[in-house]
């Protein structure tokens, strides 16, 4: 579940830096960005919220606080370098191995 929210995060917060190559998209003021992005961010939080509460060792999950952070983190940071790599094709910068 983290792993997709995740996903959906990462499109919410970066994706519209590729779809202004599409026509339609690039005429679109601020707003109507902002507005497609929360709309994609509404489905992260419907599966990071639960993901976190059925993990969490006070709702019967095996993981404190911290290793649910630490975590998200790892998993961020897997999920945003894919993200580069196969959407916004950025190795040619350097920043993948």
């Amino acid at each position: 579940m983290l792993i997709l929210s995740n996903t959906f995060m990462t499109f919410a917060w970066y994706g519209h830096l590729k779809f202004k190559d599409m026509k339609w998209f690039s005429a679109l003021p601020l707003i109507a960005v902002i507005l497609i992005s929360w709309g994609i961010a509404f489905f992260e939080y419907v599966l990071q919220v639960p993901a976190n509460r059925i993990g969490f060792k006070e709702h019967g999950g095996p993981f404190s606080l911290v290793e649910l952070k630490v975590i998200q983190e790892v998993i961020t940071l897997i999920v945003f370098i894919a993200f580069l790599y196969l959407f916004l094709k950025m190795s040619s910068l350097g920043l993948i191995i």
